[in-house]
């Protein structure tokens, strides 16, 4: 599924446009990913919790050469589906 076929499917269900559906996805997104970067955690009853969580630093290997080489510590948006979510699939 897409941006397009969410907003057909949000417009059906609530009787707006598709257009008006798309920015409100749009704005739900945005949302979102601008709380996650102060390091917010979201949670959607129903749906799921989204966090922030750290990557240590760690060791890997060029997979071209297999030399030894440092991964850089990083963040990362962790996703946990709710009981409700699970339990549709």
């Amino acid at each position: 599924m897409n941006i397009g076929e969410l907003a057909k499917g949000v417009a059906g269900a609530t009787g707006s446009s598709e257009a008006d559906a798309k920015k409100t996805i749009t704005a739900v997104f945005d949302q979102i990913a601008n709380a996650a970067a102060k390091g917010e955690e979201i949670s959607i009853p129903g749906f799921g919790k989204f966090a922030v969580k750290d990557r240590p630093e760690r060791q890997g290997r060029n997979p071209a050469t297999g030399a030894a080489m440092t991964i850089a510590a990083s963040k990362k948006v962790a996703f946990t589906p709710a009981k409700g979510l699970k339990d549709k699939l």
